[in-house]
């Protein structure tokens, strides 16, 4: 059964820490970017997000929002936590950031 309770890295080095799933599957944690690690002035950011069922499904999907500190960006990632032959949990998920643009003209460029 996967849950996404505990810390995480990446490929890219990206760190994620989440907190204990709550009985809805809701939980909250920290994300920090891979090449953030070594730069001082970027902190660590929230999250929130949500998982479904494990009871459901022994490989659930889920969903998380991180708000930078210190930037006008959020990111979505909706994903799916899977379990390996060996036990292994690996997540698999892609990701959406939105930056606050200056005016509707802008628009375009504000989303990666």
């Amino acid at each position: 059964q996967c849950l996404l309770s505990g810390s995480w890295r990446s490929d890219t080095g990206c760190r994620m820490v989440v907190s204990i799933l709550s009985k809805d599957g809701s939980f909250s944690g920290s994300y920090l970017p891979g090449p953030a690690a070594s730069d001082p002035k970027i902190l660590t950011s929230p999250l929130r997000g949500s998982q479904q069922d494990a009871g459901l499904v022994p490989q659930p999907t889920f969903s998380f929002t991180v708000h930078w500190q210190l930037r006008a960006r959020t990111t979505a990632f909706l994903g799916q936590c899977y379990v390996g032959t060996k036990g292994e949990e690996t997540l698999h998920a892609l990701w959406l950031m939105r930056e606050a643009a200056e005016s509707p003209d802008e628009d375009w460029k504000a989303t990666r």
